[in-house]
């Protein structure tokens, strides 16, 4: 009995020592500083604010068609037939009608664009956070940007440099 009691004290003993030296390893990332520093953001942002351009360069136009129209219509409206001055005034309704319906499909379109543009970004973030992660034996990686994590550790690996060395990023 004494020889199976030693074995069961020297078997826990040797699971404590193993469960000691599996001991969770957690790391911690700002993924916006990483996306930041990518230079794929560059390109995304170059491109997003030219089509931003582009979407403004219209509306703009828009814009100031009607106010020329308007400016026509108050220059000219006491001369008007009660027709015609009906027909110009439906004429600018419309035209503002077109202009937030235009300035709502940009703002969607936007934010499409952006919304594409950094997908494949974030994904390659993940994807070098996920390699790096699983190189240095982390069982998680919090994102410390979102303030979700409260707390870190000192115990807890900053995973940044790491993936800013796998992105091959020098910055």
């Amino acid at each position: 009995m004494k020889k199976v009691f030693i074995v069961l004290i020297v078997l826990f003993a040797g699971m404590a020592n193993f469960a000691q030296a599996q001991t969770p390893k957690f790391g911690h990332i700002d993924i916006s500083q990483l996306i930041q520093i990518m230079p794929e953001r560059t390109t995304a942002v170059t491109e997003m604010e030219k089509t931003a351009k582009e979407l403004e360069d219209m509306l703009g136009t828009m814009q100031t068609e009607l106010q020329t129209m308007f400016k026509e219509y108050t220059d000219k409206r006491a001369t008007m037939s009660d027709l015609v001055r009906q027909a110009k005034e439906e004429d600018i309704q419309a035209k503002q009608q077109r202009i937030e319906t235009f300035r709502t499909q940009s703002e969607q379109q936007l934010q499409q664009k952006q919304q594409d543009l950094m997908k494949p970004i974030v994904e390659k973030a993940d994807s070098a956070i996920e390699v790096v992660a699983k190189e240095q034996g982390l069982i998680y990686v919090f994102d410390i940007s979102s303030r979700v994590v409260v707390y870190k550790s000192n115990q807890s690996v900053d995973v940044f440099p790491l993936v800013k060395k796998k992105l091959g990023i020098e910055k």
